[in-house]
């Protein structure tokens, strides 16, 4: 294996839209992300939609649900 080709590998902050911080290892020292495992709606248990384009809205007012 080819030496000194590789990233540093250090711990990570990783910050999410949510408000929730955990540590991680990473080639960065920071990361931000929409959406982290205590606001996903799978591990939540809850439905909730991620729409910043307006999608859906645009989908129920084309077909006519409510």
């Amino acid at each position: 294996m080819k030496k000194d080709i590789h990233p540093d590998y250090m711990d990570c902050t990783v910050t999410c839209a949510c408000g929730n911080v955990f540590e991680t290892k990473s080639n960065k020292k920071e990361l931000r992300v929409d959406i982290c495992s205590k606001c996903h709606p799978f591990f939540t248990g809850s439905e909730k939609i991620v729409d910043s384009a307006g999608r859906v809205d645009k989908f129920k007012k084309k077909y006519g649900m409510k």
